[in-house]
């Protein structure tokens, strides 16, 4: 068992969770196929089912009386306001995701800066407001995005994985937090199948994948961390999976000691514990490597 994080959540809470919904519809078929993928209309009409479950999922939300965070690509804000205006008028927080959802690592310096800024201002666009976090597609993060993330004077990424609890990433820019992700808490390993992307894996019900979410959760609370879901609305979004959504954040609501919030607020409340005193965060600077490693193999050298 992990000792307790020493974290003080608001109203004497054991943790916090947060449920975030990451926006892409059809960006990734469009990163991957930008001249062809118009003619792809079966590929297309599953991630388009966003336009359906966002919808659901702000009215969910409503029931349950949450505010959550909605992660768009900036090209998705473009292509579909709608959902943004939609998302922004419920209440939630929108937060960038990329422009057309792509891969961090595989951008030139400035066209990463470019692509981060613009998809920056397209929330803001949105929310009515600056936005105050980050979250890079497909979990990319390059050698620059820490420094860039500062630069933009975000408060918060979250998309990393090398802890398990909120934590300072620092940069010759300046700081943020990083409110930490894990795979496990992924929706695409239990309900994807998708040719497109390799994705074979057996579909699992909603019971079986809330188990694997729920398992997270309780190890969680049991130590006073933070838990979050990186979910997608054409995937978890589906009747019965949103279905078990809900009687899974009933379930947190109704313990009385669990922190719902968005991230933006996780961040700010991080903030004011830190800044009293209360709460002393590790800090990790980023990036890990900032020159190729040294490499030798015996019998051959490299």
């Amino acid at each position: 068992m992990f000792d307790h994080s020493g974290i003080p959540w608001p109203d004497g809470a054991r943790c916090a969770a947060a449920v975030t919904f990451d926006v892409d519809a059809d960006s990734l078929l469009y990163l991957d196929d930008p001249l062809g993928g118009h003619r792809r209309v079966g590929y297309q009409s599953w991630l388009r089912y966003d336009l359906v479950a966002v919808p659901a999922i702000l009215r969910m939300y409503r029931r349950l009386g949450l505010r959550q965070t909605f992660f768009f690509p900036g090209w998705c804000l473009e292509r579909y306001p709608e959902l943004g205006d939609a998302v922004a008028q419920g209440g939630h927080e929108i937060a960038p995701h990329g422009y057309l959802h792509e891969i961090a690592h595989e951008l030139e310096p400035d066209q990463e800066r470019e692509l981060m800024e613009r998809s920056i201002e397209l929330a803001r666009t949105a929310l009515g407001r600056a936005p105050s976090g980050w979250r890079g597609p497909r979990y990319t993060f390059s050698d620059r995005t820490a420094e860039l993330i500062a630069a933009c004077g975000l408060s918060y990424h979250s998309g990393l994985l090398h802890h398990h609890l909120p934590h300072r990433i620092a940069t010759p820019a300046g700081s943020f937090y990083e409110l930490p992700v894990e795979r496990a808490n992924d929706d695409w390993p239990q309900y994807v199948v998708s040719p497109d992307y390799g994705y074979f894996i057996p579909i699992r019900a909603p019971d079986h994948a809330f188990a694997t979410f729920r398992a997270e959760f309780e190890a969680a609370y049991q130590s006073g961390g933070l838990w979050i879901g990186v979910w997608h609305p054409f995937v978890s979004g589906r009747p019965s999976r949103l279905d078990a959504v809900e009687r899974f954040l009933e379930e947190l609501i109704a313990r009385g000691d669990v922190w719902l919030a968005p991230l933006e607020d996780i961040s700010a409340h991080l903030g004011y514990v830190e800044a009293t005193g209360a709460w002393v965060p590790e800090t990790v600077a980023l990036p890990f490597d900032p020159d190729p490693p040294s490499l030798y193999w015996p019998g051959g050298g490299l």
